[in-house]
């Protein structure tokens, strides 16, 4: 079991959006952040980081760095204009954002509009190069209900965003095994290709080794790769370096997210 869980835990890694999204976030951090994404154990898929700090981040990291700067644009409430998304995202890009994670109107699908999904995704597409990644967050915990759920999905896929999201990390309820259920089925019933990021409360390799076996149960052995399955997590990091290393983690958090 702890040559398995040693295994799951390399592969977290390299799947995972090592996040700082608190209030209190600073240059200090963003520093630490980066120092901890290229670790002598391997490095992550990427940071997530709020727009303010992707052009310190990118001075850091350099401009080949095999690690990723994802930011948040429409975060957390979702309810952005668009022009407003827009001219956030694309001062992201300019600063050296790799990837965009952007919140969906999830407030007006609650209230049965689904237009402004589309449109909200589609336009941030619209300024996402070939080479920039689009994470659509659904906000499953908002959402709730399965139906809901499975269309915000195909909206964002349909709108062509590159990934689904589960959450912003904000609300009480975040990622589950439910939610992610419903839209890695939504991205198999797609036909297109498109990954699934489950964000906020993964906190061990436990919990990553449940949703990496669902991944797999619904899309195929293997399918999670870094360009197509990821983590958001903060905390998550510390539990992996334990099962790699067979010492104890600092108490779970994901006071970062």
């Amino acid at each position: 079991m702890a040559d398995e869980l040693k295994v799951t835990a390399a592969k977290a890694l390299s799947l995972l959006d090592l996040t700082d999204l608190t209030d209190t976030c600073d240059s200090a951090a963003i520093a630490k952040l980066c120092a901890d994404a290229r670790g002598s154990d391997g490095a992550v898929a990427a940071i997530c980081i709020w727009p303010r700090f992707v052009a310190e981040a990118r001075s850091i990291l350099g401009s080949d760095s095999e690690v990723k700067i994802a930011t948040v644009v429409n975060f957390p409430s979702g309810d952005m204009a668009v022009s407003d998304v827009i001219a956030q995202t694309v001062q992201a890009i300019a600063d050296g954002a790799d990837e965009i994670d952007l919140v969906i109107p999830y407030r007006a699908l609650l209230a049965g509009e689904e237009e402004p999904v589309k449109a909200m995704v589609g336009a941030i597409r619209s300024v996402c190069t070939d080479r920039i990644l689009l994470k659509a967050i659904l906000e499953t915990g908002e959402l709730r209900d399965r139906a809901l759920i499975r269309n915000a999905a195909h909206l964002a896929i349909s709108a062509e965003a590159d990934f689904i999201k589960t959450s912003t990390g904000k609300v009480p309820v975040n990622a589950t095994l439910e939610s992610a259920d419903i839209m890695l089925t939504a991205i198999r019933e797609s036909g297109r290709d498109v990954g699934f990021k489950a964000a906020g409360g993964v906190r061990t390799v436990e919990d990553a080794a449940a949703y990496l076996d669902l991944a797999e149960t619904v899309m195929g052995r293997g399918w999670p790769t870094p360009s197509t399955f990821r983590f958001g997590a903060s905390g998550l990091l510390d539990d992996i370096r334990a099962k790699l290393h067979d010492t104890s983690p600092a108490t779970p958090s994901e006071s970062a997210y």
